[in-house]
């Protein structure tokens, strides 16, 4: 397979250019090649590694080299950019083992070579650094990065991948495996969770960090400096203790079982290849990391990962069905109804993205002063951490308000209420609200399953109330429901989502049904589980049978956390609306009614057991299943239900329903969206009679 042969695989590729001149460097030091890479676009479409791409680097620092009298090789990227990794798209139209090796060797090569050339290499992370673009900067000599960079990771086993283009040889052995097993392994099963560019410093990624500012300037005086001798540069020594170096791997394996327990190999292999890069050469490791590409580039747990990640960087920044975006409405000041933990939460997040005014209220002054002082008391960590400066922590503090008269939303924007889920109170509220607020003002119900139409049946004006269901916790979560009521009009609905854009959130727009989208899917799916432990499944069997799919918590562990009460209460409204499909289980009743956190207790080890109180609260019947049985019986309920919903026009397309389980409900990355999954594991044809997705329309449908 050559190059050439390889470029012809991915005919759409968007060529980012590696630009070169020559600059002088401060102080004396020499003349220097800066390589730009740019392709063209503004900071919406970041730079790509595709195979033309590659090659056209490789160029560039085959030129830069052949200069006369340059003293080092500079790149970076254009503004707030590196590169953003590989070219995922293109990867998922690999179709042969040596296709997808002679990618791995050819991004080999052409980064080996800022490693390898005559005179130092300098990577300039001047912002986003994903993958590949970390991958190039590992492979320079020396690193710099802006302090207001972010979007700075090796997500790939995220995404079914490897670091294939040396991170996982030589991240290990520049950090120590320790530190690489958190950048690979931890952070990248935990949300893709990403670094900041203080935090890729003061880990050793990179060996300084500077203001943004004037980021590149700054980057040339100290990469003459380094020239000159004037700094040296010192990294501390790695551990590359057997013991330490295992110690690691076993911590890497352990975050895996207990995200995916075995049900995709990436991040396994990833593990595989860190462990060795203690001893193997560089040449060995790269030979290894082609090999686990070749691998993972052909199952389908990468289709699966494009097409989650083509999801969730597409579709969920364009909301199907949106109104126009120019009828948003101004929102300078919020209101929230409820100062428990969930309205905390949301006063939190709305006065650190919107930087407005925010007002709590409650019944009383105790629970006001609670809740103010929950989100004063997070601003104060924040600030601690370093993530706030002081004027800013002062600035966020002075805007969180509380009151116990709702007079102080007169002139509010948005009045959103946390308050307890019960149809009567909601309405209360709001036509409490409408009795003070101006008519623009646009009010929001986090409810998780009431019917917004019912609860703004009451209103003079009922086309200004909205859904908004934020799910918990507020700060990890990115879904948004935006529900649309049936009186619901176009300027709320783009007021809605333009806050939602605002708040970093990714926003879904949903019909106003019964419990909307995940709550709906999670509710049938758990209702299923619980059946057949009422039915005399052992408990531990029901719950572990949803183990090969490498969900992010088991469907008791997910009870436990969304409380039984909260999970009754979806339940039964689920119940009133599709009493045939969603029976609610009489031993859920009684652990509500005794008070349990939930059905498993803990041992000191972190263990889940069935205390003898809760044992003595079950009744279960005599028909045991196997777990292959209580899976089936689950997933093919899960199927039947997502067919109604997009029958019944709850969202746009099957497609907004996966959208809504990747970020809302944490379905893995690796599985691809839940239809698709359905799709492929013949469970939609079998219980619906028909697939989700046609062909083509997700990498991982079988034609």
């Amino acid at each position: 397979m050559t190059t050439t042969d390889l470029a012809t695989v991915f005919p759409d590729e968007v060529v980012t250019t590696a630009h070169l001149r020559l600059v002088e460097l401060p102080l004396g030091a020499g003349k220097a090649a800066l390589i730009t890479l740019d392709n063209g676009h503004d900071h919406t479409k970041p730079n790509t590694l595709g195979p033309a791409t590659l090659l056209g680097l490789e160029q560039a620092i085959d030129a830069a080299y052949a200069e006369p009298g340059i003293v080092a090789v500079v790149v970076t990227g254009k503004p707030f950019i590196l590169a953003a990794g590989a070219d995922l798209k293109g990867m998922a139209l690999v179709t042969e083992r040596s296709q997808a090796v002679a990618l791995g060797q050819l991004g080999h090569r052409v980064f080996g070579k800022l490693a390898d050339g005559p005179v130092p290499t300098f990577a300039l992370i001047n912002g986003m650094a994903l993958g590949g673009g970390l991958e190039v900067a590992l492979h320079c000599t020396y690193r710099t990065v802006s302090k207001a960079a972010q979007g700075i990771a090796l997500p790939e086993v995220f995404l079914g991948l490897v670091p294939g283009w040396g991170g996982a040889w030589l991240l290990p052995n520049l950090i120590g495996a320790d530190k690489a097993v958190t950048v690979i392994i931890e952070n990248a099963l935990n949300q893709n969770r990403m670094l900041r560019g203080p935090q890729v410093a003061q880990i050793g990624i990179a060996d300084v960090a500077l203001d943004g500012a004037d980021f590149i300037e700054r980057s040339l005086h100290w990469a003459a400096q380094v020239l000159r001798g004037d700094v040296v540069v010192s990294r501390p020594e790695v551990d590359r203790s057997e013991a330490a170096w295992d110690a690691a791997v076993a911590r890497g394996r352990a975050a895996a079982d207990g995200r995916l327990h075995g049900a995709t190999p990436a991040p396994y292999r990833a593990l595989d290849l860190i462990a060795a890069a203690r001893t193997v050469s560089r040449d060995d490791g790269f030979a290894a990391e082609d090999d686990a590409l070749g691998d993972l580039i052909m199952g389908d747990d990468l289709r699966a990962g494009v097409y989650a990640f083509d999801l969730t960087q597409r579709r969920a920044k364009r909301p199907a069905g949106a109104p126009d975006k120019s009828l948003a409405r101004p929102v300078t000041k919020v209101g929230i109804v409820g100062a428990g933990l969930m309205a905390s939460q949301l006063a939190l997040l709305f006065v650190r993205r919107l930087e407005v005014p925010v007002v709590l209220t409650d019944l009383d002054a105790e629970r006001v002063d609670k809740g103010v002082g929950w989100v004063h008391a997070e601003i104060d960590k924040l600030a601690g951490k370093g993530r706030l400066s002081p004027d800013a922590r002062n600035k966020l503090t002075a805007l969180v308000t509380g009151s116990t008269d709702k007079a102080v939303f007169a002139d509010a924007d948005l009045v959103i209420e946390a308050v307890f889920e019960e149809m009567k109170v909601k309405q209360q509220v709001f036509a409490d609200l409408e009795a003070v607020v101006s008519p623009e003002c646009v009010l929001a119900t986090n409810t998780s399953s009431l019917s917004i139409t019912d609860m703004a049946s009451g209103l003079r004006h009922p086309e200004r109330v909205v859904g908004f269901h934020f799910f918990n916790p507020v700060a990890v979560l990115p879904l948004v429901e935006v529900v649309r009521a049936g009186a619901t009009d176009d300027a709320t609905l783009a007021t809605a989502l333009a806050v939602g854009k605002t708040l970093k959130k990714s926003c879904v727009l949903v019909k106003d049904a019964p419990a909307f989208v995940v709550n709906r899917v999670l509710t049938r799916f758990i209702g299923e589980i619980t059946r057949a432990a009422d039915e005399g499944t052992p408990l531990d069997v029901a719950d572990n049978a949803l183990a090969p799919l490498g969900l992010p918590m088991s469907p008791f562990v997910l009870l436990q956390l969304v409380g039984p009460a909260v999970a009754l209460h979806v339940a039964e409204t689920l119940h009133d609306a599709y009493p045939e499909r969603f029976p609610v289980s009489e031993n859920l009743r009684r652990l509500v009614a005794a008070g349990k956190p939930g059905i498993w207790s803990w041992n000191e080890q972190g263990k889940p057991y069935l205390d003898e109180s809760t044992a003595a609260l079950f009744e279960q019947g005599d028909a045991a299943l196997t777990s292959d049985e209580v899976r089936e019986r689950a997933l093919a309920a899960v199927a039947d239900e997502i067919r109604l919903m997009l029958d019944e026009g709850v969202v746009a397309e099957a497609q907004d329903i996966d959208l809504c389980m990747l970020l809302g409900a944490g379905w893995p990355f690796h599985l691809g969206g839940i239809t698709p999954y359905l799709d492929r594991s013949g469970v939609a044809e079998r219980a619906t009679g028909r697939r989700f997705l046609q062909p083509g329309v997700a990498s991982v449908v079988p034609s």
